[in-house]
């Protein structure tokens, strides 16, 4: 393998921190809606709520790629297709219950839980080779687990976590199927921009569809769009956080090599956790909602900082041969 950088390499980098950056601010935004969900829509439940943070967010993003490029959908090939299907049934699932899981949880703690599958992914690839993971990957393991039972107040009397922490656990794994299926060899050919769009078609159907099945009532599905502080929130997390942080991914990530763009993303929760300390006060003014700072407490640094640590371990690893 050649060691020659990509001649946009430097550039590729700073795009990545970019994204997880747009990444690491969903995470206070998201919260922000669910606030908005409990005043406009007081008499709905909470997978209500978590699904319309979601629905909206994708049936617009799919309207965006489709003024972009209006004739994408004839051209699309059967790979595309597949994959794109597949990532979206995953994307979904996770997206379902971290959203969720925000409503009982801090943005700082299901940001870092979220990074779960950097783990996850490594064990299960070696249990499917039938060999062991390695001292790394065991030792990064522990790491997490430590990290996970401090920033989710773990029980150790009942051996119990929290609903949100474990939904966010949840999430993950469905996130690690997402990524598994990003990188199969047999979709090498597929398009970034048409696999994105079957992704977020995908996704838009099936949160479209549940959001009719889960809404309390007709009124339910339109009292949010005529609030102004609700539009704009779901629109920085359609352009910034949805089209932009994925084009960024999707353009980007293919001219660095995977270890530095794991190393990058692990940025994302670090970025969540920063904003969640001053965001919430500015959008609670701004929205009219009761969404206090988070603050840095000594669960959230030493938790955090042990899932983070493991998670650089892992992407510092040398690939096995």
């Amino acid at each position: 393998m050649s060691n020659t950088h990509h001649p946009q390499r430097s550039r590729a980098l700073l795009m990545l921190v970019l994204a997880t950056l747009f990444w690491g601010l969903s995470f206070p935004l998201i919260k922000t809606i669910l606030f908005l969900h409990g005043r406009l829509l007081p008499e709905a439940g909470p997978w209500f709520s978590a699904i319309y943070t979601v629905a909206p967010r994708f049936l617009l993003g799919v309207l965006v790629l489709v003024m972009v490029k209006p004739w994408a959908w004839r051209g699309l090939t059967r790979g595309e297709l597949k994959q794109g299907g597949v990532i979206g049934l995953f994307a979904a699932a996770g997206m379902l219950f971290q959203n969720d899981a925000l409503q009982f949880t801090a943005a700082s703690t299901s940001a870092f839980l979220t990074q779960f599958y950097a783990i996850t992914i490594p064990v299960y690839l070696a249990v499917r080779a039938r060999r062991s993971p390695g001292a790394v990957v065991w030792t990064s393991c522990a790491l997490v687990l430590v990290g996970v039972a401090i920033l989710g107040n773990f029980n150790w009397r009942e051996l119990h976590l929290g609903r949100g922490e474990w939904e966010t656990l949840l999430s993950s794994l469905f996130f690690m199927g997402q990524i598994l299926w990003l990188e199969k060899k047999e979709f090498a050919a597929n398009r970034a921009f048409e696999l994105t769009l079957v992704m977020f078609a995908t996704q838009a159907v099936i949160f479209a569809g549940l959001a009719g099945m889960t809404a309390p009532d007709a009124a339910a599905l339109v009292a949010p769009w005529t609030s102004p502080a609700w539009l704009a929130c779901t629109g920085v997390l359609t352009l910034v956080c949805t089209l932009g942080a994925y084009g960024i991914m999707n353009a980007w990530q293919p001219k660095i090599t995977a270890t530095e763009a794991g190393l990058i993303y692990c940025v994302e929760p670090v970025f969540g956790s920063v904003m969640a300390l001053f965001l919430p006060a500015l959008f609670s003014v701004w929205a009219g909602i009761n969404y206090p700072n988070e603050t840095a407490t000594w669960a959230l640094l030493v938790g955090g900082g042990l899932i983070t640590a493991a998670n650089i371990l892992i992407q510092l690893k040398p690939s096995a041969k």
